[in-house]
């Protein structure tokens, strides 16, 4: 692949349409994610109004990635809304198969935590992520996230397999 330029930005309600086919073709290209082979299927207008919410949150984060105006990946951050719990963040990156390997994964997450670092008052990060991902474990190891515990039978795969899945957390901020 040539050199891409890719630009990383907060999604807003404009990006629903985009975000939604993004979804559906990496939950096509991958097993590694929660979603099925149908993406994230929410109503496009259910889904702009959600993205309009979460820029306005400073405890929910969307960035979509975009190579030439097409989106190529997303990353998150969502936050309950349970005072208890309202200071931890849960963490999701999806990137298209195309673009793999290439440290989109690494960009994205360093955005991520340097808005959380500026903008939040999130104290804890946290993910699941395969045991069979080992691309994912590293890129979260690289940035200090540390194994929690592992998850027995955390997940099915399509052929009715389970697999277990790795919690990992980063503490932020103070």
């Amino acid at each position: 692949m040539s050199e891409i330029e890719i630009t990383l930005r907060e999604a807003t309600g404009n990006d629903a349409k985009e975000l939604l086919a993004i979804s559906q073709q990496v939950s096509q290209e991958t097993d590694f994610l929660i979603m099925d082979e149908r993406g994230m299927n929410l109503p496009e207008d259910l889904l702009t109004t959600q993205l309009d919410a979460i820029y306005e949150s400073d405890t929910n984060f969307l960035l979509l990635a975009f190579a030439d105006d097409q989106a190529i990946g997303a990353a998150s951050i969502r936050a309950s809304d349970e005072a208890r719990i309202a200071h931890i963040g849960e963490v999701g990156i999806f990137i298209a198969k195309d673009y793999w390997g290439l440290g989109l994964g690494t960009l994205m997450l360093e955005e991520l935590l340097a808005i959380v670092n500026e903008e939040s008052i999130l104290g804890r990060l946290e993910l699941t992520v395969q045991e069979r991902n080992t691309r994912a474990i590293h890129l979260y190891e690289k940035f200090d996230f540390q194994t929690e515990a592992i998850l027995a039978r955390g997940a099915k795969s399509e052929d009715g397999e389970y697999l277990d899945v790795r919690l990992m957390s980063l503490l932020v901020g103070e």
